[in-house]
């Protein structure tokens, strides 16, 4: 029975995130395993509503701030060559990435 590795990538750009992906899936065609993703799961918004005026006087108008975290999920091989890859990979700063092997 093989081990299997579960990449979960989330971030606040999606073009980043894909461009990470990618990078992944040719490091499995390089090394031959098996590679299932990337899996696109639902986008989290995050909503910050905050008052215009500073000292509450006026009339009640609002802000509305938001921020989009989008994930990406991975399945691939746990072959040793390929995590080896996969740890040298530039990650950048807005993206979290989780490793976990599953036997």
């Amino acid at each position: 029975m093989t081990q299997k590795a579960r990449i979960r990538l989330s971030g606040i750009n999606p073009a980043h995130l894909d461009e990470l992906c990618s990078q992944i899936k040719s490091i499995a065609e390089r090394t031959g395993i098996y590679i299932s993703g990337p899996i696109p799961l639902p986008t989290k918004r995050l909503v910050v509503p905050c008052r215009k005026s500073p000292d509450g006087g006026g009339t009640a108008t609002w802000d509305h701030w938001e921020m989009r975290v989008h994930k990406r999920l991975i399945d691939m091989e746990a072959d040793e060559r390929a995590l080896r890859q996969l740890m040298r990979i530039q990650v950048p700063k807005d993206i979290n990435i989780e490793i976990v092997l599953h036997s």
